[in-house]
């Protein structure tokens, strides 16, 4: 039996899986933390690896690696960082990317060009903001790699990359398949550091010192869909610290709105992503206001009747991404003394969030993506409350995996393919899920309704 791992360097944490190359049955599993913030020491993400994996990679074979898109690691002609990374999450970038959008031609080009438009967490974004303020260091920076990339140099020597992560730079273009190099002069000031080589998915990136085989990697959605095995009409949504709506397409996107990424993915397709800021954390904050629990608070949602009495809670309490309005602040509507209750309250909080992540499947059906049914993953996915009302919002069947580590088993799951040489991926099977159907559509559409019109009056008078 081969064993393969996969590796998921996320903002918060590495975690590995080890598993069956021919079923995908994890075997074994470990985890270590990241420091917390919006900039790093990517020595701390290879630490936290070897951590993570200690004890677990003897008898491995191959190793995939999967970690948080975009961001940016600058090296010096000595391979050594000039600054630690800027992370997706790192907003210093605004401003970079509205000015960097227009210099290439406002958002229609922009999109055109690169898939998407600009927001902070891209690459291009973050490489503009370091020629403008740290003029000294840029001039410095020999390489651009991603956190993904880095890992991956780190283990094999090689500067290599897959079309998946290269999506998100805002320099690797999904339409023509290559890097615009163009852009990235444009964003670093004339500056053109060298881009690692872009794999195909089932290509080699080379080995480590010990001979295990290493994939090309991708980035964290990426493996997440591979790992979720997506097949055309499938949706993912996904309830973490911020939602991600995504679905795996034949052609590429180019959305001059800039709702929809026009990312690549990790098996030679598409990967169009709508992302909002406001997912799980809408449930744990409106828990906390109401002095609960998490499982107080699930089982206070399940007693309100559909539509919380009137309540639509707009969701925006970090401001928001998708709709783009970055000051808002989320809004309660419909208050009558008769619905302030805290059965009410909750169950706002789970439509409002759920809602929101609606908004990001009708974007992707505009787009002419199938929509079969939604695969719901992420923490607050195994909420009972939650489970209740997706069929309502969502308006179609919802599968909700068993937890796993989704973004690691696509990592592994990569590697295996990468270990095979065979056209496709290994078929795994998902290690077992809830499946729910949609019992009121009426009732869901009421409450998309509902939603619809609390937005008009508070952000459309």
């Amino acid at each position: 039996m081969n064993l393969v791992a996969g590796i998921d360097s996320s903002t918060q944490s590495t975690k590995v899986v080890v598993c069956d190359a021919d079923t995908g049955t994890v075997l074994r599993e470990g985890r270590a933390p990241h420091p917390d913030g919006t900039v790093a020491d990517p020595e701390d993400w290879r630490q936290a690896l070897t951590t993570a994996s200690d004890g677990l990679l003897d008898d491995v074979a191959a190793i995939g690696i999967a970690a948080q898109q975009h961001g940016m690691v600058a090296l010096d002609e000595h391979g050594v960082p000039v600054r630690p990374a800027l992370l997706w999450n790192d907003n210093r970038s605004a401003q970079a990317a509205i000015d960097l959008t227009e210099e290439l031609g406002g958002p229609q080009a922009c999109a055109e060009a690169i898939g998407s438009v600009l927001v902070a967490s891209f690459t291009a974004s973050k490489l503009r903001w370091l020629a403008e303020h740290e003029p000294d260091l840029a001039d410095r920076v020999t390489d651009v790699l991603l956190p993904h990339d880095w890992l991956t140099w780190r283990l094999t020597g090689e500067f290599v990359t897959d079309r998946g992560d290269a999506s998100g730079t805002g320099y690797w273009s999904p339409r023509e398949g290559r890097y615009r190099e163009d852009v990235l002069a444009t964003a670093f000031g004339g500056r053109k550091p060298r881009t690692p080589r872009v794999l195909g998915p089932a290509e080699a990136a080379g080995h480590t010192p010990d001979g295990k085989l290493v994939s090309a990697g991708t980035g964290d959605n990426m493996g997440a869909a591979l790992g979720l095995d997506v097949r055309p009409g499938d949706v993912v949504v996904s309830l973490g610290t911020s939602g991600t709506v995504f679905a795996r397409a034949e052609r590429p996107s180019a959305d001059p709105s800039g709702q929809i990424a026009g990312f690549a993915d990790a098996t030679g397709g598409f990967l169009p992503l709508v992302c909002t800021l406001n997912a799980a954390r809408v449930l744990t904050a409106t828990a906390a206001m109401l002095g609960v629990g998490m499982a107080e608070f699930d089982e206070l949602a399940r007693r309100a009747e559909p539509g919380a009495g009137g309540l639509a809670l707009l969701p925006y309490l970090d401001g928001e991404r998708t709709p783009l309005l970055p000051d808002a602040a989320g809004t309660l509507t419909g208050l009558r003394r008769d619905n302030m209750t805290p059965e009410n309250l909750a169950r706002a909080a789970v439509e409002g969030m759920l809602c929101g992540l609606a908004a990001g499947v009708d974007a992707l059906r505009a787009e002419d993506i199938e929509v079969g049914r939604v695969l719901l993953i992420g923490g607050a996915a195994q909420s009972r409350a939650v489970q209740v009302v997706a069929p309502l919002i969502f308006g179609v069947p919802v599968t909700v995996p068993a937890p796993a580590e989704y973004v690691a088993r696509g990592a592994a799951r990569q590697a295996a393919w990468a270990l095979a040489g065979t056209p496709d991926p290994p078929e795994w099977q998902l290690p077992g899920a809830t499946e729910l159907d949609v019992t009121d559509p009426a009732a869901g559409a009421r409450i998309r309704d509902q939603h619809t019109d609390a937005f008009t009056q508070v952000h459309r008078t």
